[in-house]
């Protein structure tokens, strides 16, 4: 392979890197053997100072050869016209686009010359002088081509004024508002040369008139370089001429110019592409949703027949400026501003310009919301400018002077990267350089007049500022909401801003606070004063209030904010943690904003907040690790009344662990299920050995050994968050003792534990009950082993049976609890099964259970618990399978519901399909059980039908906010509809 030469190093000096940048000098007369041309000094000196001198000299280098005929004059004007120098340079060393078009139109250069390269008032008579031949308009292909040429070359002018004084210091920067008006008005003028185009393609008259409604950036004169334009048409007369003339303008300016974007019209791409002034007001009375208001705050006339844009512009105005009092604002607003973050994808989130956190769309989105929360009263602020609009929010006091600044200083940077890297190859794009591409940003970095700083290069430099400015967009986006809140309830007023109560009451509105008034109280409380708490909670409001907007129940989110705040005053490092975890804020806000139990047992287990920093802790510990934790805590306290209040703090602890990891979805059912159990079971051993020691001190001996036996739930390992514990007692008499004593000692252990346990508390209930014992509550809450095994033998029936089904031993004496388990075996796992008799009576009790037990009115779709296809369902299902074939499949002999199921289908008792039904209406009715229980503080069995109550258990459930829990309940409804059939099928005609 033959090495290809680098470039001399008096080259290199100019920036230079490609090896042909010798040869194309010498070819246009700027380097000579001996060095560079005199005359040409100008010349090498400008293009060193090009966003990228390479490409710069290749632009240079094409073009010359296109019209060698014509470079004598191109190059006289660069060595003498510095103005045209800069522009031109400015242009062929940023846009490789651009520098195509200059090869391929080789008298286009010259429209840089002269004072100015872009006069915008001429721009349509300059596109028509493109479009004219013989005095007559180009139609079809031909308009199609001259428009593309006639458009790009005014392009090029826009350019070229926006970067020439990056290459020749001193030349006249244009502001940035000024390039997006001149963009603007060049789509406006593609517009209107297209419409007329249309017109002559069409040969409309009178009988249709049109208007174009610009939308979008292009209705806010903030276009880019490349961008779609938003338009809406409004026409009258003949609409089928009317909807030609619209059609055939997109298509004429969408091959020359830009597309043309109709989707945001009423119904959007399925609605009519024209529709009458009446028409419009119709659907906005009737039918438009609030994102649509919002995008019609930028609606402006630009085209066509100017008297029918202006009848609708008044027409939606005051419906954009009452869009505010709509009853859907907040939902809408807020699922608008997710959908913007959900729409980027995770590798590009860091780059994204627009979508990304910190974005443009932030900016856009917090200017918009608040032109239409405080726009409805002052005019002011009805500009369809974002730099206008946030200009008039400072001056009017609804942003602090130098937030509206600041945040208008790096919306502005923003908008110039995106420029710039839309300049590259005149494609639309929002993406930043990745960090690895060096050549790329060192381009960009220059082409926006970004140089070297404290030893960076310009790549490095630029990457830091724009780092700097997301940072500073999305902590500004969230003060602009919520700062002015803790301003308007404070103690003194600021020069920065400070609204009025009724101004802050429609902010915390438009956010979703449902009780603004109450929500600013709460604010008051936590800000009042001059402490250091004070200042603290002073600067974290503004995220708390963000995130909980977010949240199913913002206000009751709040107001659990301000309980567990004033709870935990006092604890040294509370808001040290929120202040300087960002994850633990997102995650409790989440947790305060969804679930009424969370916040009553953060207040009296605060130490779990710290661990929502660290979800591998938060869900990292084993069952059997807490449990065994749980058991030596209890045993280490003096007496009873202390070990209880052991186990009572470290369940707690515990409930608000796993509440918080099954909130923040870290732990499935199954995990919850367990680990719940596993701690109710722990804390009956606990009470147990503890209840136990202090009755044999008082005795002075031990009458008894005792085991308790875990039925229902906490038998199967399938508790849930306000179960009860079902269990047996049993005891056997110590050598010399009888029965009768041995059974007073055991009941008087067993009933201090159920009354001890059962006390009342802040908590949630601890109700040990033993009504499943023979005899039911008329019976001996203790019996002896032998006692059992005489009941069991002569008197149990079929149900009792069935409830021994989930019998497991969980405390006291283990060759008890052995030998208890060993005999019940042969009546829940019977020799033969069951006779027909008693299968019949299985199905019988069912029956009797469920319309006796479902509470009045429930609805029986809605109901987890008895409910068609619910969890008795499964578990009578289940249990049934059990009896009959327990004895001769040994997977069926197991506590646990799910792992029966999976035993059943390898047995062949039923289809994989039927098993696979009822394991996944079992496992969502659990969940979703749980779930109400989270969200409510309250064991619940129906799902409620409507309000935030179901909204937040869908968000349990892993719905999203954007999401309509309406579908959620379809969704249970339609899972339990196919568990209930195969019950049908294996419960009453298996």
């Amino acid at each position: 392979m033959v090495e290809r030469a680098r470039p001399t190093a008096s080259v290199a000096r100019y920036g230079f890197t490609d090896p042909r940048a010798d040869g194309q000098l010498r070819a246009a007369r700027w380097w000579t053997e001996s060095g560079p041309d005199g005359s040409a000094a100008d010349v090498l000196s400008a293009l060193s100072r090009a966003a990228d001198p390479d490409l710069a000299l290749s632009g240079l280098d094409r073009i010359r050869e296109a019209d060698p005929a014509a470079w004598n004059e191109l190059d006289q004007v660069l060595r003498t016209n510095r103005t045209f120098r800069g522009r031109m340079l400015g242009v062929l060393g940023t846009s490789s686009a651009l520098a195509d078009f200059l090869v391929a139109n080789t008298d286009s250069w010259k429209t840089l010359q002269g004072d100015k390269s872009t006069e915008p008032s001429q721009y349509v008579s300059r596109l028509l002088d493109h479009l004219r031949s013989g005095g007559e308009l180009l139609t079809g292909l031909e308009a199609e081509q001259a428009l593309r040429v006639g458009y790009r070359e005014l392009l090029l002018g826009i350019a070229a004024a926006d970067l020439g004084h990056l290459v020749e210091p001193g030349l006249r920067q244009p502001p940035y508002a000024e390039i997006g008006a001149q963009l603007t008005t060049l789509a406006e003028a593609a517009l209107t040369v297209g419409l007329l185009v249309a017109e002559s393609e069409v040969g409309a008259g009178v009988e249709g008139r049109l208007a174009v409604i610009a939308m979008g950036k292009c209705g806010g004169r903030e276009l880019n370089y490349v961008s779609d334009v938003d338009v809406i048409f409004v026409g009258d007369g003949d609409l089928s001429i009317s909807t030609r003339l619209a059609s055939t303008m997109m298509r004429v300016v969408g091959k020359a110019c830009f597309e043309v974007d109709a989707a945001l019209r009423p119904e959007g791409k399925a609605g009519a592409l024209v529709r009458t002034l009446d028409g419009h007001a119709a659907y906005y009375q009737k039918w438009a949703k609030t994102w649509e208001f919002q995008a019609l705050l930028k609606a402006r006339p630009v085209a066509g027949d100017a008297e029918l844009g202006r009848q609708y512009a008044e027409m939606v105005a005051p419906k954009v400026w009452a869009a505010a009092d709509r009853e859907n604002f907040v939902p809408e607003v807020q699922k608008m501003r997710r959908r913007v973050e959900g729409h980027v994808p995770s590798a590009h989130a860091e780059r994204e310009l627009k979508l990304g956190r910190g974005g443009l769309r932030d900016v856009e989105f917090a200017v918009q919301l608040l032109q239409l929360v405080h726009g409805r009263i002052d005019a002011e602020l009805r500009s369809p400018s974002t730099m206008d609009a946030l200009a008039a929010l400072g001056e009017g006091g609804y942003v602090g002077r130098k937030d509206a600044a600041e945040l208008g200083t790096s919306y502005e940077f923003l908008r110039t990267i995106e420029h710039r890297l839309q300049l590259r190859r005149l494609r639309r794009t929002h993406l930043f350089p990745a960090a690895s591409d060096t050549s790329e940003l060192r381009t960009i970095a220059r082409a926006s007049g970004v140089r070297p700083a404290r030893g960076k290069s310009e790549g490095d430099a630029l990457l830091a500022e724009f780092r700097r400015h997301l940072q500073s967009i999305r902590r500004l986006h969230e003060k602009l909401f919520y700062r002015p809140l803790l301003q308007s309830v404070a103690n003194v007023p600021t020069e920065a801003l400070r609204l009025t109560t009724k101004q802050a009451e429609s902010r915390l509105a438009a956010l979703g606070y449902a009780a603004p008034d109450g929500a600013l109280q709460h604010i008051k409380a936590l800000t009042a004063g001059m402490s250091r708490r004070a200042a603290i909670q002073q600067a974290l409001l503004p995220v708390l209030l963000d995130l909980l907007a977010d949240t199913p129940d913002p206000d009751r989110g709040l107001l659990s904010y301000r309980k567990v705040s004033e709870a935990l005053e006092e604890t040294p490092w509370y808001l040290r943690v929120l202040r300087d975890e960002g994850a633990v804020v997102e995650r409790l806000a989440f947790l305060l904003g969804t679930s009424r139990l969370v916040p009553d047992l953060l207040a009296r287990a605060p130490e779990v907040l710290q661990l929502l920093g660290d979800p591998a802790r938060l869900a990292g510990r084993t069952p059997a690790e807490v449990a065994t934790s749980l058991r030596a805590a209890v045993r280490r306290q003096p007496g009873l009344n202390a070990a209880v209040a052991a186990a009572r703090s470290l369940r707690r602890h515990e409930m608000l662990r796993i509440a918080s990891a099954d909130l923040l979805g870290l732990l499935d059912v199954p995990a919850v299920c367990e680990a719940l159990s596993s701690v109710w079971v722990a804390v009956l051993q606990g009470a147990l050995a503890a209840a136990f020691r202090q009755r044999q001190a008082e005795l002075g001996q031990t009458p008894a050994k005792i085991a308790v036996i875990g039925m229902g739930r906490l038998g199967g390992a399938e508790l849930g968050y306000g179960s009860d514990a079902d269990v047996l007692f049993v005891c056997e008499p110590n050598e010399g003792v009888s029965d009768s004593e041995a059974a007073k000692f055991a009941s008087s252990v067993a009933e201090t534990v159920r009354k001890i346990l059962g006390a009342p508390s802040p908590d949630p209930a601890l109700v040990v009950d033993a009504d499943l014992r023979p005899e039911g509550r008329s019976g001996p809450l203790v019996r002896t082993l032998e006692s059992y095994r005489s009941y069991y033998g002569r008197w149990a029936e079929v149900w009792e049976s069935q409830a021994l089904l989930r019998a497991r031993f969980i405390a006291g004496d283990d060759d008890i609890g052995a030998r208890f388990i060993e005999m019940i075996d042969p009546i829940r796992y019977p020799h033969a099964g069951l006779d027909a008799v008693r299968v019949r009576e299985i199905r019988r009790i069912k029956a009797r259970v469920e319309t006796e037990r479902m509470p009045k009115g429930a609805d029986p779709t809605r109901h987890t618990k008895l409910g068609r296809g619910g969890l008795a369902d499964v578990e009578w299902t289940v249990q049934l399978m059990q009896l009959r074939h327990g004895h001769e499949v040994e997977g069926l002999r197991t506590t646990s519901t799910i792992g029966a199921l999976k035993a059943a289908v390898e047995a062949g008792l039923a289809e994989p399909a039927e098993i696979e039904s009822l394991t996944e209406a079992w496992l969502l009715a659990t969940r979703v059980r749980n779930a109400g229980m989270l969200v409510r503080g309250k064991a619940v069995d129906e799902i409620p039908s409507s309000g935030r109550d179901l909204a937040a258990v869908a968000r349990v459930l892993g719905y999203s906010a954007d999401d309509d829990p309406g579908e959620f309940l379809d969704a249970y409804r339609r899972t339990t509809r196919r568990a209930h059939a195969v019950v049908e099928t294996l419960f009453y005609q298996g």
